[in-house]
């Protein structure tokens, strides 16, 4: 009887094995083909903003902290127009970034200001923040 107990032991060893060794390829590797078209995909996803929809958002939304033309406003927001971080960040990027915001206590917020999610504007649509996004573009020297 001890025997046979083995006998499925080791199966079922075996079996988990092999199932734990066909299961690592279902992560692509960074830099892959797998995702780069997955980077495309999410970009394709997230759309294209109206540079001129977006001026009147901003105008409404974010112009308290980062000025009527972008050179921030010291001690309240970073200037876009010479930001490496808007620069560095895709799209998809800075629209998750806009949805979170960043509050006052993260290690990388300089202002010491908590930037609210969306600006502080609940209702803020993704189409809205792209539009923002793609006028704050503009901006950039």
């Amino acid at each position: 009887m001890s025997y046979k107990k083995s006998f499925w032991f080791i199966g079922i060893v075996v079996l988990m094995l092999l199932l734990a060794a066909c299961g690592g390829g279902s992560e692509p590797v960074a830099g892959s083909a797998a995702d780069s078209s997955q980077s495309a995909e999410a970009a394709a996803e997230v759309g294209v903003g109206d540079p001129a929809a977006g001026k009147e958002q901003y105008d409404q939304i974010c112009i308290a902290c980062h000025g009527p033309t972008g050179e921030g406003i010291e001690g309240l927001g970073k200037p876009f127009t010479t930001s490496e971080f808007l620069q560095e960040k895709s799209d998809a990027e800075m629209v998750e970034f806009i949805k979170t915001g960043r509050p006052s206590g993260d290690p990388l917020n300089t202002t010491g200001i908590d930037m609210p999610p969306k600006g502080g504007n609940p209702a803020l649509t993704d189409q809205q923040i792209l539009d923002i996004l793609a006028y704050v573009r503009t901006l950039h020297e």
